[in-house]
Protein backbone atom coordinates (compact mmCIF):
# COMPACT_ATOMS: atom_id res chain seq x y z
CA UNK A 1 0.00 0.00 0.00
CA UNK A 2 1.47 3.40 -0.80
CA UNK A 3 1.09 5.96 1.59
CA UNK A 4 -0.10 9.37 0.21
CA UNK A 5 2.45 12.55 0.21
CA UNK A 6 0.88 15.20 2.40
CA UNK A 7 2.24 18.58 0.77
CA UNK A 8 1.70 22.31 2.27
CA UNK A 9 1.37 25.60 0.12
CA UNK A 10 4.25 28.07 0.88
CA UNK A 11 3.39 31.74 0.03
CA UNK A 12 6.43 34.34 1.20
CA UNK A 13 5.25 37.60 2.52
CA UNK A 14 8.09 39.12 3.85
CA UNK A 15 11.14 40.46 1.97
CA UNK A 16 14.79 38.64 3.01
CA UNK A 17 16.04 42.11 2.41
CA UNK A 18 18.12 42.84 5.54
CA UNK A 19 17.34 39.62 6.91
CA UNK A 20 20.56 37.07 7.88
CA UNK A 21 22.45 35.13 5.13
CA UNK A 22 21.13 32.00 6.28
CA UNK A 23 17.65 32.81 6.43
CA UNK A 24 17.84 34.06 2.44
CA UNK A 25 19.68 31.09 1.81
CA UNK A 26 16.29 29.01 3.56
CA UNK A 27 13.96 30.66 1.12
CA UNK A 28 16.44 30.22 -1.65
CA UNK A 29 16.26 26.34 -0.86
CA UNK A 30 12.51 26.94 -0.37
CA UNK A 31 12.38 27.96 -3.87
CA UNK A 32 11.02 31.07 -3.10
CA UNK A 33 12.83 34.63 -3.74
CA UNK A 34 10.07 36.97 -4.54
CA UNK A 35 7.38 38.74 -2.47
CA UNK A 36 4.06 36.63 -3.01
CA UNK A 37 5.80 33.38 -4.74
CA UNK A 38 4.10 30.47 -3.67
CA UNK A 39 5.20 26.84 -3.91
CA UNK A 40 3.64 23.25 -3.55
CA UNK A 41 6.05 21.27 -1.19
CA UNK A 42 5.98 17.92 0.16
CA UNK A 43 5.53 18.29 4.12
CA UNK A 44 8.61 16.44 5.50
CA UNK A 45 10.49 16.95 8.85
CA UNK A 46 13.21 18.70 7.08
CA UNK A 47 10.85 20.77 5.24
CA UNK A 48 9.02 21.95 8.10
CA UNK A 49 12.34 22.90 9.96
CA UNK A 50 13.40 25.05 7.31
CA UNK A 51 9.84 26.78 6.53
CA UNK A 52 10.35 26.98 10.90
CA UNK A 53 13.17 28.93 10.30
CA UNK A 54 11.87 31.71 8.42
CA UNK A 55 8.20 31.73 9.88
CA UNK A 56 7.81 35.13 10.17
CA UNK A 57 8.42 35.61 6.13
CA UNK A 58 6.27 32.62 5.13
CA UNK A 59 2.85 31.73 5.18
CA UNK A 60 1.99 27.85 5.25
CA UNK A 61 -1.36 25.97 4.23
CA UNK A 62 -2.76 22.45 3.91
CA UNK A 63 -2.70 21.41 0.47
CA UNK A 64 -5.73 18.81 0.07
Amino acid sequence: MKKIDKKILVTQVGSAIGRKYNQEQTLIGLGLNKLHKKRILLDTPSIRGMVNKVKHLVIVEEVK
